[in-house]
């Protein structure tokens, strides 16, 4: 029930000549999407260490070329990573216009640099600008305009912008070399973004055979591991919200990848074949823009695809694309993913209000104010980050902060009240867990650690000299920071 993501993929992919319970177990190991194997934050075959720093359990450090707040998602032995990187030409850009600039083609980029392999990494210089927040990017409050300028974004048309290379790289994961690197499109961006995130604010994901690297405007890519391209699929541009920027990432499960795809233009969903990146089915949606990921869960034999937004949190049926619920009451500038448990999806927001809503499945049509809104809570909401679902408790922080707040899943009962952790200057990245702990990444680069359970016990914690606004991620031993500048491969012994 809670990892239908992982189930069906496995069954329909070239790892489904074992059996389930170990295609299973193939595919926790990993960090496969953002949010981890199910998809709600938890790495539940990983043990990470709880303590570091510069010089501490420091595995390899990197410099990632460009810039992006994509989450890295790790499969065996290989990490993948999104980025987007500025080229040296200037074009002026004609209101209204954008995209592919003529007779561009794309130019090797420096690779990543490797600070350290086996010995501790030293302290990395703090970067001069703020990035994205962390793969659902969003501006931590409305009216600011785009870092980034061009038509619709910031000052509008006429100024100056770089054409950007869209990459996907593939890092060794024991030493953080990289193995390859492809840049599936070079393009000029027709509209600008906030200042704290950039271009490759979108995580990838994969299915053990082939990885698929998303930058919304700039198209869904289809790679092989060893970084053979397979298709491409391109769905016009989004004009966001005061040109804040685009970030909600791409669902894969079973044999369809799922686009959501709300802006200030005319909205729609649809499902992709992963083979081939032939369109199965779209429908019409009416949303603002909308930076949350979509959702699968499985209910009664059943896949639904469920996507948390402004307007209403709808759920669709994956294989032919039509509704089957939907629900009011989330605030504006949708940004957390949704998660789900024992039948219940937990949709939740906090721009401009707060709402947290624990919805039922089984039923069909309006679901709002009903009986099956399982509890609702009102209060110290998060804007950017995604909630934690974990051993049936919902963490989540308030707004941007290093306020944390811990719910009984059933319930709704009010296990941890909006505790403050010292040292938190502001958080974009969502939490994570794994071998009973909570794992939480502030931008200044402050790393604490908590016991998993109902009570607020810290047991690290730890600095770098990074700023963080990707969220973690976790598999066997190891521990993935994206910094602005730095990768950090952290791991215990």
């Amino acid at each position: 029930m809670r990892r239908p993501t992982a189930f069906l993929l496995l069954l329909l992919s070239p790892l489904a000549f074992l059996s389930p319970a170990l295609a299973e177990e193939k595919f926790t190991a990993n960090w496969p999407q953002w949010r981890g194997p199910e998809a709600d934050g938890n790495a539940p075959a990983a043990t990470p260490p709880t303590e570091w720093s510069e010089t501490k359990n420091v595995k390899w450090k990197v410099k990632i070329p460009g810039s992006g707040t994509s989450t890295p998602i790790i499969w065996g032995d290989k990490i993948f990573i999104t980025t987007a990187i500025p080229t040296p030409k200037k074009i002026s850009l004609v209101p209204g216009e954008g995209g592919k600039p003529e007779n561009s083609n794309p130019s090797s980029s420096p690779a990543p640099v490797l600070v350290s392999t086996a010995e501790p990494a030293p302290p990395a210089a703090p970067p001069a600008a703020e990035a994205p927040p962390a793969a659902q990017p969003s501006p931590p409050r409305e009216g600011r305009r785009g870092g980034g300028r061009g038509p619709g974004g910031g000052d509008g048309g006429g100024t100056l912008e770089s054409p950007y290379q869209f990459q996907i790289l593939c890092l060794d994961r024991a030493t953080g070399r990289t193995l390859w690197q492809q840049t599936p499109t070079e393009e000029q961006p027709h509209e600008g973004h906030h200042q704290d995130h950039g271009f490759a604010s979108h995580s990838p994901i994969t299915d053990g055979t082939h990885v698929y690297a998303y930058f919304g405007s700039r198209g869904l890519h289809c790679y092989d591991l060893e970084g053979k391209k397979i298709w491409s699929k391109t769905f016009g541009k989004m004009r966001t919200r005061n040109a804040f920027g685009e970030g909600s990432s791409p669902l894969l499960t079973g044999d369809f990848i799922i686009v959501n795809w709300d802006h200030e233009g005319e909205d729609f969903i649809a499902a992709l074949d992963k083979k081939t990146g032939e369109e199965r089915w779209r429908k019409t949606r009416d949303e603002p823009t909308t930076w949350a990921t979509p959702l699968a869960v499985d209910f009664k034999g059943k896949t639904q695809v469920v996507v948390s937004a402004t307007n209403r949190i709808r759920s669709y049926d994956l294989t032919t694309g039509d509704q089957i619920w939907e629900c009011g009451g989330m605030t504006t500038n949708v940004i957390p993913s949704p998660v789900t448990a024992d039948g219940i999806v937990y949709a939740i927001s906090g721009f401009r209000g707060n709402a947290v809503r624990a919805i039922r499945l089984g039923k069909t049509g309006d679901l709002t104010g009903t009986d099956a809104i399982a509890w609702s809570y009102d209060t110290k909401a998060p804007y950017v980050p995604s909630p934690l679902l974990s051993e049936g408790r919902l963490w989540f922080h308030s707004q941007n902060t290093g306020i944390i707040s811990c719910l009984d899943a059933k319930t709704g009962n009010v296990l941890i009240d909006a505790q403050r952790l010292e040292n938190f200057a502001g958080v974009y990245a969502s939490p994570v867990a794994a071998a009973g702990k909570i794992y939480l990444t502030g931008r200044n680069g402050e790393g604490i650690v908590l016991r998993n359970s109902g009570k607020l016990e810290i047991l690290a914690t730890n600095k770098l000299e990074e700023k963080f606004d990707a969220s973690p991620a976790l598999a066997g031993k190891d521990l993935l920071l994206r910094g602005h500048q730095f990768l950090y491969c952290l791991s215990g012994s």
